[in-house]
């Protein structure tokens, strides 16, 4: 690397730093991604070196940088490469966490020096430029702002260096002309005060990892060798996790095995914000879905559930129906995730359709319940959320075009709103009130859809349930798939931070 004599690891950087001080110099910390260099940040070091003797540099690590699935543009190295060849620019280092509270207190700067477009702190949706400023103080130093020419790293990629195909930037540039981020942030952000309250089914996702060895020996059947295993909260309890990331009044309504309930590991998994509600079912585990995994590359061989229909049930039935009767009252939206494993019984969605304020409907299709689990289930719906091959099931049509079938089954159940995520394709919206709408989606690479779309029906419920225009619906939707698409399975919910990080690097 050029200029490497510049660029040092956090450790050593401390030491070099301690000594400086010791010869009376003054230390000044810059911090930021910084992932294409512009004229702003040249001057913006400029005067940052003005203030001091010797200026840091410190980066956000590529695994922190919160812009999208296509950000950084360019990877850590190069950054500091870059920041390293500006003459007044005395080290680089590479950050190990996330924000530069750490950073702070690891190198004792005298000053901390942000940029002029966090004078105003309600711009920090993070909310770290506090955080940062207590961390300066207490390691005797101060929080300073420059005051020059500013562009945005993200405008300039999203003109010119953009990995987002022309559709995306078309429809971005039609969205920009009516909507803002500020907008959206605004939504997302009044999400905070509803009361929301998930039903469904609990389910444990199991990833099995292993490599392949070939066919048996004896029988015409492939052995793997067993690597390793992690397990996630999935189903209704994703959905909750990903609400959670929003609302702060979020309740959770679900059955739990008698037996292998694995409630320890769910309560542990569960955000501190949700309020369980947990129902048994007798002589049954807790679902748990077992997916054995080819670990390199990353390929699911076969899955197995660990499962047991409760649907006729008489007891479970009533339990069920008087928690909801107790419960609904108390919720301003009802997010309904119906896997079509049992839970849900006729009665339970007859009181879901009757009493709910505010009823958002995601009904799935599995290997267990293909044909039987449509969203015709329910009579009425506020807002629906499923995918192409469920809303064609429902249609019982293959190629019909979208906008014959969702006018119809709006219609019938009389649902005003709708979203239908299609892959590769982005997703395709109704409203009665506005007609169809289209948003490209925003995907590069997928690691892995399970809980993709328990994430969008989550966030865009949220949205719909404030009267969110469905365009800005779709465009949060797709954001918020991206973000899903890039992790595995439900190893991490939505962040709020990140999907607003990530919307607002889009608008840019």
């Amino acid at each position: 690397m050029a200029h490497n004599r510049k660029v040092l690891d956090l450790d050593a950087l401390a030491v070099r730093l301690k000594e400086l001080k010791q010869e009376g110099r003054t230390i000044v910390l810059a911090h930021g991604v910084f992932d294409l260099m512009h004229l702003g940040h040249i001057r913006h070091f400029q005067h940052a070196k003005g203030m001091g003797d010797i200026l840091i540099v410190t980066l956000t690590p590529d695994k922190y940088v919160n812009k999208g699935p296509h950000r950084p543009a360019f990877n850590q190295e190069l950054r500091a490469e870059a920041l390293s060849a500006l003459d007044c620019v005395d080290y680089v280092a590479i950050n190990n966490w996330p924000t530069a509270i750490e950073t702070i207190h690891h190198l004792s700067p005298d000053l901390y020096v942000k940029g002029s477009d966090y004078k105003d702190r309600s711009n920090d949706a993070t909310g770290n430029i506090n955080l940062e400023e207590e961390a300066v103080r207490k390691v005797g130093g101060e929080i300073v702002f420059t005051d020059d020419i500013t562009f945005s790293s993200s405008n300039l990629i999203n003109m010119h260096l953009s990995v987002l195909p022309p559709e995306v930037h078309d429809f971005i540039r039609d969205f920009g002309s009516s909507y803002s981020a500020a907008d959206i942030v605004r939504c997302l952000d009044d999400a905070a005060k509803l009361r929301v309250l998930i039903v469904g089914e609990a389910i444990i996702d199991e990833y099995q990892y292993c490599e392949t060895m070939g066919k048996s020996g004896k029988e015409p059947i492939l052995a793997a060798r067993y690597l390793s295993g992690e397990r996630f909260a999935g189903g209704a309890l994703a959905t909750a996790n990903n609400v959670a990331a929003f609302s702060d009044h979020v309740g959770l309504l679900t059955f739990l095995g008698e037996i292998d309930s694995h409630e320890e590991f769910i309560r542990k998994t569960l955000n501190k914000k949700i309020e369980p509600f947990f129902l048994k079912m007798k002589d049954a585990p807790t679902i748990v879905k077992r997916r054995f995994v080819e670990l390199y590359p990353f390929q699911k061989l076969f899955e197995v559930y660990v499962m047991s229909s409760s649907e006729d049930d008489e007891a479970q039935q009533q339990d069920l129906c008087a928690s909801l009767e107790s419960l609904l009252p108390k919720y301003d939206v009802v997010i309904v995730t119906d896997y079509g494993h049992g839970m849900l019984g006729p009665r339970a969605v007859e009181v879901l359709s009757e009493h709910s304020k505010f009823l958002a409907i995601n009904t799935q299709v599995n290997s267990e319940n293909r044909g039987f689990n449509t969203i015709s289930r329910y009579r009425s719906a506020d807002y629906i959320c499923v995918s192409e091959n469920e809303i064609r099931l429902e249609a019982r049509s293959r190629n019909r075009p979208l906008e014959d079938i969702l006018p119809e089954i709006s219609k019938r159940l009389e649902c005003k709103r709708m979203l239908i995520t299609c892959g590769e394709r982005g997703c395709f919206g109704f409203s009665q009130d506005h007609g169809f709408f289209q948003v490209p989606a925003f995907t590069g690479k997928v690691v892995d859809r399970v809980g993709a779309g328990d994430s969008v029906f989550a966030v865009t419920s949220l949205c719909v349930a404030q009267g969110a225009p469905m365009e800005m619906v779709g465009l949060i939707g797709n954001a918020v798939g991206a973000q899903a698409v890039a992790t595995v399975g439900n190893r991490e919910p939505i962040e709020r931070v990140s999907l607003l990080k990530y919307l607002e690097s889009l608008l840019k």
